[in-house]
């Protein structure tokens, strides 16, 4: 693929959440900090929203709509957001990139904000992606016995990850890997193999030791995508799936889970 859409954040100190179309795609902690990412499978052909949170609470998120809470800034505040097109093999930093969009948010010193604050904006893009699957998507009526099927999917996987086995988590995303192949014009099975190698690596180093499976209280299940997926996180508003390795020579890995329960089966879409 000669060329990327890339989602290239910088923030300075407050934490930060960027959704793209009603997904949450990256989230930077509190700090100042950079990241950059390729958003090919939450793009779509068209309208496309870009979505700036600055100070999520995770905890509220995933239960539901936040609370605005008023916060001074302790010092000069900053936020910039930008979806580039990327020739492949270049850098952010080459100054090569053509923008074609961007959100900015700044706060003075001492200056009151609410947190969150949620910044939007509206895009085209003439793309030629296909028609995900998770745009329609049904949207989940969400009871007990959803709860229960999402949280026993999310343990299952912590169990056959942490012994080096991906198997399950793969059965459950083929379609997902489909749509990531067609995005960046990947073979599937080059997709997979890669999470299967991933996954043995971090085995074979110990590093699955403490892969923790979540309990009812500690699976927080966010409603996204105007309620068609479900995005599994933990209690400090990260992947619900990912190892917890205090140990710096250990490898630490996560594997975000947007899912949607059909028929009583649960598939991850992203």
């Amino acid at each position: 693929m000669d060329r990327l859409m890339c989602l290239h954040v910088q923030s300075c100190t407050e934490a930060v959440e960027l959704w793209v179309n009603g997904l949450p795609v990256m989230r930077l902690p509190a700090g100042g900090t950079a990241q950059t990412l390729t958003v090919h499978e939450y793009l779509q052909a068209g309208a496309n929203r870009l979505t700036l949170v600055v100070a999520p609470s995770p905890l509220l998120q995933a239960a539901g709509a936040p609370a605005a809470v008023p916060r001074l800034a302790p010092k000069p505040l900053q936020v910039q957001a930008r979806l580039l097109l990327l020739r492949s093999g270049k850098r952010v930093a080459d100054g090569s990139a053509r923008v074609l969009a961007e959100l900015n948010w700044h706060a003075a010193e001492g200056q009151a904000f609410d947190a969150p604050t949620i910044v939007n904006q509206e895009l085209e893009l003439p793309v030629a992606f296909p028609r995900w699957r998770w745009l329609d998507a049904p949207a989940i009526t969400f009871g007990p016995a959803e709860r229960a099927l999402a949280l026993a999917f999310v343990q299952r996987c912590c169990f056959e990850l942490s012994r080096g086995n991906p198997d399950g988590l793969i059965a459950a995303s083929r379609l997902k890997y489909e749509e990531l192949g067609q995005a960046y014009q990947v073979p599937e099975a080059e997709l997979v193999g890669g999470l299967r190698d991933q996954v043995q690596a971090l085995w074979k180093s110990q590093a699955l030791a403490k892969l923790v499976p979540p309990t009812a209280e500690s699976l927080l299940l966010r409603p996204v995508a105007a309620g068609r997926l479900i995005e599994c996180l933990n209690l400090m508003g990260e992947p619900a799936l990912r190892t917890q390795n205090d140990d710096p020579k250990l490898a630490n890995a996560a594997w975000p889970l947007r899912l949607t329960i059909m028929d009583g089966k649960v598939y991850v879409l992203r």
